[in-house]
């Protein structure tokens, strides 16, 4: 396990800093743009983006880049709403993200404001509805970017801090334990379960608030917002 792993965070590291850093910012914006998020594993490339992080200045560099990332993709869904919201909605790909799921997010928009789109960006499906949702709002980009901004810190913060102290802590004990690859997987499936974790009891928390009027409360989900 050591020497596979110890190969492969090589590789990572071998990487142009510039580049690797570059990647993870555009694989972060995408994520978060208008509906691409939902096919595009942005998470997936920050965290092992993060394995290669070598200094804490490097690691400040990776998150600031990561936080701008994400905030032009949740920008770039902002003002597709703003000027293009109804084509998107009723386009093909819009009619195959489901109307149900389009009439939640406004509804939880409505219902929660500015908390809503807070929380969005940990949650499935809406993340990139929402974006879209609230250009087509009566919000303002200030007022927008005053909520994404907090959420897409938090969120680059956790995942490049966890993935480059796990990766850290690994190439310190590698050499005097051989068990040090599975405590590195073990830290990161551990971190991907709590991320999981903690989605599940925000749309538990938040279920109600995304309710249709017609929805009963123990209606069975069938549309994938709980995944």
């Amino acid at each position: 396990m050591n020497e596979f792993l110890s190969w492969l965070l090589d590789a990572v590291q071998s990487v142009d800093p510039v580049l690797r850093t570059v990647l993870a910012g555009v694989a972060i914006m995408l994520e978060t743009s208008v509906l691409v998020g939902l096919i595009v594993p942005g998470d997936t490339v920050v965290i092992v983006a993060a394995t290669a992080v070598g200094s804490v200045a490097e690691a400040v560099v990776l998150i600031v880049v990561v936080i701008v990332g994400a905030l032009i993709g949740e920008s770039v869904g902002f003002w597709l709403g703003r000027w293009l919201g109804p084509r998107i909605r009723f386009s093909r790909l819009g009619r195959r993200i489901g109307e149900d799921n389009w009439t939640r997010a406004e509804l939880y928009l409505r219902r929660r404001g500015g908390p809503a789109i807070f929380l969005s960006r940990f949650l499935p499906v809406l993340h990139s509805l929402v974006p879209l949702t609230v250009g087509m709002s009566g919000f303002s980009y200030r007022r927008f970017l005053a909520w994404t901004a907090p959420a897409c810190t938090v969120w680059a913060v956790a995942y490049v801090s966890v993935a480059a102290a796990a990766a850290g802590t690994y190439r310190e004990l590698a050499d005097r334990l051989h068990t040090a690859g599975y405590f590195f997987v073990g830290a990161i499936i551990v971190f991907l379960f709590l991320a999981y974790v903690a989605k599940r009891v925000i749309v538990a928390r938040e279920a109600r608030h995304m309710r249709l009027d017609d929805e009963a409360p123990g209606t069975k989900r069938t549309d994938g917002m709980g995944d």
